[in-house]
């Protein structure tokens, strides 16, 4: 299990690379672009080459995920953010081939109350779009969401349908500890996290999943709410992260931090400590 977080490209890709080091990460996650707007940003060859060779040298070269901006709706009934968010997660695939990037992790977006089977072959027309698009082995990697509103993906087996449905070896799966909890999943406790992770193997596949997403809950169980709080810090709590940390599906899938931080900068040392610390107990 390598214990890692999500960190900023300020100044240039390579920059991440640093930041993941001074947090003592073994794993990053990084935007290639803003993560609220369409605009996508060109990245000199020269920035990729330093951020390839900083990745190495830093031992991360094999744990390095893009999230896709906020604004991918791959439902919607408005044609031109359905088309502009398929172009940006091509971007991001291209992307994560040329910095050497396992894949890239997005949210599907929301029906806005169509219902999900009537949206199902728009996405899957899309998904199947950029996978064609981008001509590398970069994974499509679906978050399962905080399971608000009409938000596609916030249980285990829309995700299923959707994978089943593109029928792709590219795709694959990132579970986020709070939305996951928000959703209705009971990750605070031993029983609940076992029952949700036998629901996530006979849904989706353990083979599947590549990340979780590391997040303590503001809000309790069912709330419907991404609200991220730092480890041990919320509903989870100090528990429910031993029991997630020990549970044997997540023995080597990478962990991100996308927690709020103790100083409220996001991901810091002291979260990671807190991790690792339980990894270590795990192993004893």
């Amino acid at each position: 299990m390598r214990i890692g977080a999500h960190v900023s490209t300020a100044g240039g890709l390579d920059k991440a690379v640093d930041r993941g080091l001074a947090l003592q990460a073994e794993a990053i996650q990084i935007f290639g672009s803003a993560p609220q707007s369409w605009a996508l940003k060109p990245h000199p060859p020269e920035t990729i080459s330093a951020f390839r060779a900083k990745a190495a040298d830093a031992g991360v070269s094999d744990a390095v995920f893009l999230h896709g901006v906020y604004l991918v709706n791959l439902a919607t009934e408005n044609e031109v953010n359905l088309a502009r968010g398929i172009d940006s997660l091509v971007y991001y695939l291209d992307l994560a081939g040329a910095i050497g990037a396992k894949g890239v992790i997005f949210h599907v977006g929301s029906h806005k109350g169509a219902g999900f089977d009537a949206v199902l072959p728009q996405i899957t027309a899309a998904i199947n779009e950029m996978l064609r698009r981008a001509g590398n082995d970069a994974w499509l990697i679906i978050e399962n969401n905080a399971g608000q509103g009409n938000q596609v993906g916030g249980n285990f087996r829309e995700i299923r349908r959707i994978m089943d449905s593109v029928a792709s070896p590219r795709m694959r799966v990132c579970l986020d500890t709070q939305h996951s909890f928000a959703s209705g999943y009971d990750m605070a406790t031993e029983a609940g996290i076992a029952a949700t992770m036998a629901e996530f193997g006979s849904e989706i596949g353990v083979e599947n999943l590549v990340a979780v997403h590391a997040n303590d809950s503001k809000t309790p169980l069912g709330a419907a709410a991404d609200r991220h709080e730092n480890i041990g810090e919320g509903y989870i709590g100090y528990e429910g992260f031993r029991h997630i940390v020990g549970h044997p599906v997540f023995r080597d899938v990478p962990f991100l931090l996308e927690v709020p931080g103790v100083e409220r900068q996001g991901p810091d040392l002291e979260n990671m400590g807190r991790l690792k610390s339980m990894r270590a107990a795990r192993s004893e």
